[in-house]
């Protein structure tokens, strides 16, 4: 745009000093002719009608009339110089192309835009279309595998999963048994052989329970009765079972009576 801009004052200034003088003429002569116009009608206002309909209509002809002169009259040149001609010429292929100009670059960028926004969209699709290609191969292996699975099939591995999970839930309980059994044994009285034991441990009850039943109880209370969930301690429950139970977390007391506890909610 600089050459551009530099070319067009380098022409301005290549007018010999008979076209500048023709030129301004020229422009003498229109704005002469502009002013004589601009008279007439000054002067012709007051002859108008007064009403605003005739008026409006009065010069919409005038303005028709006007239209079919200009388009009986052939264009002729403001100036017969071949310079002046010359000179405005190139001035108007300068503003058409600096015009121009902004015109493509404002197209590249609506084109870039565009084509962001299709590549965008190319893989949106992509993605959509391998999606439905996976729900169709699912939907299809889905079809197969009822047909092939019948209803005694069925029944069949449900009874198949029942047995694992019941064979599974029993090799658990024994794991627990045996564990509670190594590391926490139940109470008796006859481990307690120094004489300072027996003389500073309280009374222990015969019929205490181990620690794998009082879970067991708890277990049986939390999934026969979910909606009260809470076992009643008496003198089989061993204290010292109840307050490791408590302190980590396993059981819970009820908040209103202290006599009862109840399974931790472990899901």
């Amino acid at each position: 745009m600089s050459e551009v801009n530099a070319d067009d004052g380098g022409a301005a200034q290549q007018l010999s000093g008979a076209a500048q003088s023709e030129l301004l003429d020229l422009c003498q002569q229109q704005f002469a002719q502009l002013e004589k116009l601009q008279n007439e009608i000054i002067l012709c206002e007051p002859d108008f009608c007064e009403t605003p309909p005739d008026q409006s209509v009065n010069r919409l002809t005038a303005t028709e009339a006007e239209l079919k002169q200009w388009l009986t009259i052939e264009p002729q040149l403001l100036a017969a110089n071949s310079e002046i001609l010359l000179q405005a010429g190139k001035e108007e292929m300068l503003k058409l192309c600096s015009e121009l100009e902004t015109i493509v670059s404002c197209c590249e960028t609506k084109r870039d835009k565009l084509q962001e926004t299709k590549e965008l969209e190319v893989k949106w699709l992509e993605e959509k279309k391998q999606v439905l290609q996976a729900s169709v191969s699912h939907i299809k292996w889905l079809k197969k595998e009822k047909e092939k699975v019948s209803e005694h099939t069925m029944l069949q591995d449900l009874k198949e999963k029942l047995q694992k999970m019941k064979t599974y839930q029993e090799r658990l309980m024994e794991c627990l048994s045996d564990i509670l059994e190594t590391h926490v044994p139940p109470p008796d009285k006859e481990n307690s052989t120094s004489k300072k034991k027996k003389n500073n441990a309280p009374n222990i009850h015969e019929d205490l329970i181990s620690l794998n039943e009082i879970l067991e109880i708890l277990m049986n209370k939390a999934l026969n009765t979910p909606h009260d969930p809470y076992v009643e301690m008496d003198e089989r429950f061993w204290p010292p079972y109840v307050e490791m139970l408590l302190r980590y977390g396993i059981a819970v007391r009820h908040g209103e009576n202290n006599y009862k506890i109840r399974l931790e909610t472990f899901f």
